[in-house]
């Protein structure tokens, strides 16, 4: 260990001048990434419709390949999940990652092929911890252990070649052998399917190690940082791990919990963001204090930004990178190396930059819930809502939600307001049938919730009919084209109606 680290550490230095490379050319880049894409794939069953062998630019491209979301290439998937090949991609695929998500779906499964894995997933990793490197020289990172915080880890296998599993599941069993040596837990630890379980073995095990980077979702990290004071009977993070120099997170916004990090830890680390799904790596910052995410140009994916009033259109238009501009609002379109073409992912995005390429993660396309990861989209509350309903004979006329969030006493919840057409005769029950019928739709939320662990019971009140109009009126929002919205991310609606029901009905000035 201690002869590898400084190897890859000076191996990680002498990338940089490819990264400014790619950074410095981006639309180059972008360029040569769609050509070999198209090239590699012109013989798959997808390229063959879209007849890919002769399309030579990039108008061309998206003048003949229509936008896709998952639904649209389930079928293609599913045929990959069986073991043909040559469907989407030209190399065989052998995984799969497994996440929440889709209008239709409990779970999508989205192909990691070879490429993904070897251009995108890990050389975007390398990418960060290059620019790290050189803008922290002194740094000390691989002389201890990086620990990866994940939610449910198990690998699930589909026939003698196809597994499945979350991302961060793929990406452990995929790690070169020089990668194993420089995280912690070891990695029968790690994919331990049973939560509780596993984070008391992480806590045991990773309590005496010389940890100097965490990455992870923020929910998971601090209930194990928690368990590891409480073993330890330390005050602070820093008492464990005094070389501790970086937590890097992604996936749900950072900014409810990081006074929550700072002080558990109890002394100042570097903080770093990442845009890392499972359709792949997309940016990362390149320094603490950016403001937004240099955006990955060189890793195999191919990008098209769609301006968010396109969504919905018959024929949306998409912007390449010399056409975006700062601060308006993207929906992301990607193109892969892990056959993934004109793929809708369903985040907005906005850019801080342009020269070079910044992006910050602003949102879905849709209304949504994904404070802890549980990626609850209205598709899945308007289901889980007629469920509960059907089952405890209610009638609901409207309603919207929010999250809880973590406290130093509490773990996170969901927050619903609802109307009643025809309550129901117990709300205690219709609390259990809602969250029971939201873990049948939605993986993420069901994972979530197991044993309580990261979000309790959800909250329910029942408002007085005519409310949601009141908050409407306020708005001058009252007719037909206008409605409540079902879910959010953040408390600023919800708790605007709760002080209109707390007020009587009268709107706060």
């Amino acid at each position: 260990m201690k002869l590898l680290s400084p190897a890859i550490s000076k191996l990680a230095r002498l990338r940089v001048w490819r990264i400014r490379n790619w950074i410095n050319h981006p639309v180059a880049a972008q360029r040569e990434v769609l050509q070999g894409l198209v090239t590699a794939a012109q013989y798959t069953d997808f390229g063959k419709k879209y007849h890919f062998s002769k399309l030579f630019t990039v108008k061309e491209f998206k003048k003949h390949v229509p936008i896709h979301e998952y639904d649209d290439i389930r079928p293609y998937i599913q045929r990959m999940m069986d073991g043909e090949e040559n469907v989407l991609w030209n190399t065989p695929v052998s995984w799969f990652a497994k996440s929440s998500g889709t209008t239709s779906d409990k779970s999508k499964f989205i192909p990691v092929s070879d490429e993904s894995l070897q251009e995108n997933h890990f050389q975007a990793s390398k990418d960060v911890l290059s620019n790290y490197y050189k803008n922290f020289p002194a740094s000390d990172l691989l002389t201890g252990k990086g620990l990866v915080v994940g939610g449910s880890h198990q690998i699930n296998q589909v026939n003698g070649e196809i597994q499945y599993g979350d991302l961060s599941a793929v990406l452990m069993q995929n790690t070169p052998f020089w990668g194993q040596w420089l995280r912690t837990p070891e990695l029968s630890i790690a994919l331990l399917d049973e939560w509780e379980d596993k984070l008391e073995k992480l806590a045991q095990v990773t309590a005496n190690e010389n940890v100097t980077s965490l990455a992870g979702v923020p929910t998971w990290t601090l209930l194990l940082l928690k368990r590891i004071l409480e073993i330890k009977q330390k005050n602070n993070i820093k008492e464990v791990w005094p070389n501790l120099e970086l937590y890097i997170n992604g996936g749900v916004s950072f900014v409810p919990y990081r006074e929550q990090f700072e002080k558990i830890i109890g002394a100042p680390i570097n903080y770093l963001e990442i845009y890392n799904a499972s359709e792949g790596f997309f940016a990362a910052q390149e320094k603490p204090e950016d403001e937004g995410m240099t955006l990955f140009t060189e890793h195999g994916i191919f990008y098209e930004f769609m301006p968010v009033e396109e969504y919905g259109k018959p024929e949306p238009r998409t912007l390449g990178l010399d056409k975006v501009e700062l601060h308006k609002q993207y929906a992301l379109v990607i193109s892969t190396t892990g056959g993934l073409w004109r793929y809708l992912v369903g985040d907005t995005v906005q850019f801080t930059s342009i020269n070079p390429y910044k992006i910050r993660i602003t949102g879905r396309i849709k209304h949504y819930m994904n404070a802890f990861g549980e990626e609850v989209i209205v598709d899945n509350s308007d289901k889980a809502i007629s469920i509960a309903a059907q089952k405890t004979n209610s009638i609901v006329t409207d309603y919207t939600a929010a999250p809880v969030y973590f406290t130093q006493h509490s773990n996170g919840a969901h927050e619903w307001l609802v109307e009643f057409e025809k309550p129901p005769q117990s709300m205690a029950t219709f609390t259990q049938e809602l969250d029971a019928a939201l873990k049948s739709v939605n993986s993420d939320y069901e994972a979530k919730r197991h044993k309580d662990i990261a979000l309790r019971l959800p909250k329910i009140h029942m408002l007085p009919s005519g409310t949601f109009n009141n908050w409407l009126r306020s708005k001058n929002k009252i007719g037909g084209q206008h409605k409540v919205p079902r879910l959010s991310n953040e408390r600023k609606i919800l708790e605007e109606i709760l002080s209109i029901h707390m007020n009587g009905g009268v709107p706060t000035i």
